[in-house]
């Protein structure tokens, strides 16, 4: 992967629209969410996009992954028990498996950091080792505190952005062929319709994280493979973290049924990045950051392919 030119545009979308936001807030840090599917190199993007409005920019930067807000590994268990026929609850990922009250707690006190000036407010950030229980993953001690003052907060996941859709749509979504992954993908890989309206229902609390944001950077793979390269994607993910570890993690073929879990999210939710959701009252609620967002869409090796605003 060649980092600098997805960095490059990263940053520059960043710096205009903290330019925008400064001439409305003065106090509140400007909230980027980056979302991409596993493997895409989101987190490695966003930690370059961190280093680079530091070191060229002097700005404050506090960086979360919605990884690190998932449940701890006892009560990703007990959500698996309780729900054993849904599949897209078997381990973390889906909607549901989030601690979101804690993520609400965490997104509310960033917002708040730079009020206190006479004294410097810290926010504690939770960490989420995905190498452990075998690659099911737990939540660790060890964290991350931020200090005021921060001038740019990043929240970097798969889901993020993604909204509830309606039953009709879920309904006609469900029978049609998944590109790239077969005519009957989830029957196939044993999803059921009323798991993915389970998961509709729980991404609406989940949802409620995206009203911080002012600004967005989505990092897709090119339209005519928009699933089967995040298989490729996530394996060598997964093989780079294991050499590194000791081999901690997952095999290749639980590596593909857990990205299998996440193809439902994309193919039902992902276009809510753009489009938003539909209301109680049958209007649709667009997402804060239409006019400040950044598509950047690549090919099989990672390569910037096109970019385009939204």
């Amino acid at each position: 992967m060649e980092p600098a030119p997805k960095v490059s545009l990263m940053r520059e979308h960043v710096l205009v629209a903290l330019s925008r936001h400064r001439a409305e807030h003065t106090k509140v840090p400007l909230f980027v969410a980056v979302q991409g599917p596993q493997g895409s190199g989101k987190t490695f993007l966003t930690t370059r996009l961190r280093e680079a409005l530091v070191a060229e920019d002097s700005l404050k930067v506090a960086v979360l992954s919605i990884d690190d807000l998932y449940l701890p590994h006892e009560q990703l268990v007990a959500v698996a028990k309780a729900y054993p026929e849904n599949r897209l609850l078997q381990g973390r990922g889906q909607p549901g498996t989030h601690d979101v009250d804690l993520g609400t707690q965490i997104l509310t006190r960033l917002k708040r950091i730079n009020e206190d000036t006479e004294r410097k407010s810290v926010v504690h950030i939770p960490k989420f080792d995905k190498s452990l229980h075998g690659g099911e993953g737990d939540r660790v001690l060890e964290g991350t505190d931020i200090e005021a003052p921060v001038d740019v907060v990043v929240l970097e996941g798969w889901c993020v952005g993604f909204y509830p859709s309606s039953e009709e749509e879920i309904n006609r979504r469900f029978e049609l062929p998944v590109q790239g992954l077969g005519d009957d993908f989830f029957r196939a890989r044993g999803f059921r319709k009323e798991d993915v309206l389970d998961i509709n229902e729980r991404l609406k609390h989940l949802a409620s994280w995206w009203s911080y944001f002012d600004a967005f950077i989505q990092i897709k793979p090119v339209e005519s493979h928009p699933y089967d390269y995040i298989y490729k994607w996530r394996l060598q993910q997964e093989h780079n973290m294991k050499a590194q570890n000791g081999g901690k993690g997952m095999t290749d073929e639980q590596v593909e049924k857990f990205v299998d879990r996440y193809i439902p999210g994309y193919v039902f939710f992902g276009d809510g990045v753009t489009n938003g959701q539909l209301d109680k009252a049958g209007g649709v609620q667009r997402p804060p950051w239409l006019g400040n967002g950044l598509c950047i869409q690549i090919g099989e090796g990672r390569e910037v392919v096109n970019v385009s605003k939204f």
